[in-house]
C-alpha cells in the first residue's frame, strides 16, 4: 500500500491537469477556430475514440506489461500537449483533432490498465481500500482542477494551463516508472502461450471479444451490471448537459454559481463514501459493497440527480447533490471491486469492455439530451434518462433476489438426499444390530 499511495499521488496530479485542461482547451479551441461547432466536434472525436479504444485497450493490457503501457500513455499525452504549444498558428487547428484522438485513446488505455492492475499491485484482499484511495485522489483532483482553472486561464492564459497539464503527465509517468510494482500476473506463462495466441486467440480457440462474451454469459449478473453502467452513463450525460441550462434559469447573471456548487458538493459526497468504504475495509471483516448495494446505490444516485432539478431551494438541491455523490462513490467502488474479482487474464478485457460500454452510454446520452432540451425542461430530460437507469437497477435487484432464492432452494434440495441417505444407513445399522 505504501507504493500504491505514491501511485495515487501521481495519478491525482495527472487527473488535476486533465480537469484543468477541460477548461483551458475549450477556451483554446474557440480562440483558434472561432467556432462553437469546432469545440463540439473536438469533444465528439475524443469521446468516439474512447469508445473504440476500450476494446483495443482490453487486448493490450492482457498481452503487454501494464506499467509500461501506463507510462507510455502519460508520456504520449504530454508530448501531444507540447506539440500543440510549439506548432505554428496555422497548423494548430488540425492538430486539435489529433490531440483529441491521442488523449481519448491514451486516457482510456491508462484507466483500463490501472484498474485491472490493482489486485496485482496491492493484493486481492486490499483492492477495496486501493479503489477507495484512487477514487478519493481523483475527486480531490477534480475539485482542485475546476476551482483553479478559471483563475489560471484568466491570469496566465491557456498556454500556461496546457503547459502545466503536460508537466502533470510527466510527473505521473516519472512516479509510475520509479515504483517497484507488479501489474501483471503470470507474465512468463503468458509469454509461453504467445504462440497459441498468434491470431489473437487463446488456447481454446476463442478471440478476446468472444472470451469476454462467454465470461458474461457465465456470469449474467455481471452482464446486467455492465448494462446498468451504460444506463448510468446515459443519465450522467443528461445532467451534465442540463446543468448549464438549469443554472442559467436560476440566476441568469451568474449561471456558473450553481454549477460550481453542484460539482463541489458532489465531489465531497463521493470522497465521503470512498473514505467510509476504506475505513470499513480496514477492519478486515467487511468484503465491501456487493451487487445488491450496487443496484440500490445506483437507484439512489439517479433519484438524487432528478431531485436536484425539481426547483427546490438551493440548500436542499445541494443536499441532493451530496447524496448523489455519496451514492455514486458507493456504486463505483462496488462495481470496480466486482470486476477486479475476475482472473487476471480476463480482467483486462472486462475493463476494456466496460470502458466502451460506459462511454457509449455517455456519448449517446449527450446526443439525446441535447436534442430533447430544445423541446423539454431540464427536469423532464434528466428524469427520463435517469429513470431508465432506475428501471434497469430495479431489474438487477430482482435478478439478484431470484438468484439468491434459487441458490437457497438448490442448497436445500442438495441437503435433503444426504439426510435421507443418512437416515437409511442408520436404519439398516439398527436392523443389523437387532439381528
Amino acid at each position: 500500500m505504501r507504493h500504491f499511495r505514491l501511485l495515487v499521488v501521481g495519478n491525482g496530479v495527472s487527473a488535476y491537469g486533465s480537469y484543468l485542461n477541460m477548461v483551458a482547451l475549450n477556451v483554446f479551441i474557440y480562440e483558434v477556430t472561432d467556432s462553437a461547432l469546432a469545440a463540439g466536434l473536438f469533444m465528439a472525436v475524443r469521446l468516439l475514440t474512447s469508445v473504440v479504444s476500450g476494446w483495443a485497450s482490453g487486448r493490450l493490457v492482457s498481452a503487454y506489461d501494464r506499467k509500461r503501457l501506463m507510462v507510455g500513455a502519460d508520456l504520449t499525452q504530454g508530448a501531444a500537449m507540447v506539440a500543440l504549444l510549439v506548432a505554428p498558428d496555422g497548423a494548430r487547428a488540425g492538430l486539435l483533432y489529433v490531440l483529441a484522438v491521442v488523449t481519448g485513446f491514451c486516457s482510456t488505455l491508462s484507466g483500463v490498465a490501472l484498474r485491472s492492475s490493482i489486485p496485482e499491485i496491492v493484493g486481492g484482499e486490499l483492492r477495496l481500500r486501493a479503489n477507495a484511495l484512487l477514487a478519493t485522489g481523483r475527486s480531490l483532483a477534480m475539485i482542485a482542477g475546476f476551482a483553479s482553472a478559471g483563475v489560471l486561464v484568466a491570469q496566465l492564459g491557456y498556454t500556461a494551463a496546457i503547459a502545466l497539464d503536460a508537466a502533470t503527465f510527466a510527473v505521473s509517468a516519472s512516479v509510475l516508472f520509479s515504483l517497484p510494482i507488479r501489474t501483471n500476473a503470470g507474465r512468463r506463462a503468458k509469454a509461453e502461450s504467445a504462440a497459441e495466441k498468434g491470431t489473437g486467440r487463446d488456447a481454446a480457440g476463442r478471440g478476446p471479444s468472444t472470451g469476454s462474451l462467454m465470461l458474461l454469459r457465465a456470469a449474467p449478473v455481471l452482464a446486467v451490471m455492465l448494462v446498468v453502467r451504460a444506463a448510468d452513463g446515459l443519465g450522467s450525460s443528461s445532467h451534465n448537459v442540463a446543468l448549464p441550462v438549469y443554472s442559467s434559469g436560476l440566476d441568469p447573471s451568474h449561471p456558473a454559481t450553481f454549477i460550481s456548487q453542484f460539482w463541489a458538493t458532489w465531489a465531497i459526497g463521493n470522497i465521503v463514501a470512498q473514505q467510509v468504504c476504506s475505513r470499513f475495509a480496514g477492519r478486515g471483516t467487511w468484503q465491501g459493497p456487493g451487487e445488491r448495494a450496487f443496484a440500490i446505490g445506483s437507484c439512489v444516485m439517479s433519484a438524487a440527480f432528478i431531485v436536484v432539478f425539481t426547483g427546490l431551494p438551493t440548500v436542499l438541491a445541494i443536499v441532493a447533490a451530496l447524496v448523489a455523490g455519496m451514492a455514486d462513490g458507493l456504486t463505483e467502488t462496488a462495481y470496480v471491486t466486482r470486476l477486479q474479482a475476475a482472473p487476471d487474464e480476463q480482467r483486462g478485457r472486462l475493463f476494456g469492455l466496460s470502458a466502451s460500454v460506459e462511454n457509449t452510454g455517455f456519448g449517446l446520452g449527450m446526443l439525446v439530451s441535447g436534442a430533447l432540451l430544445d423541446h423539454y425542461s431540464p427536469l423532464r430530460v434528466v428524469g427520463l434518462l435517469h429513470g431508465v437507469a432506475i428501471v434497469l437497477c430495479a431489474g438487477l435487484f430482482v435478478v439478484l433476489v431470484r438468484q439468491r432464492r434459487g441458490g437457497t432452494a438448490a442448497s436445500a434440495a442438495a441437503a435433503a438426499p444426504v439426510e435421507s441417505t443418512e437416515t437409511t444407513e442408520t436404519s439398516e445399522t439398527t436392523e443389523k444390530e437387532s439381528r
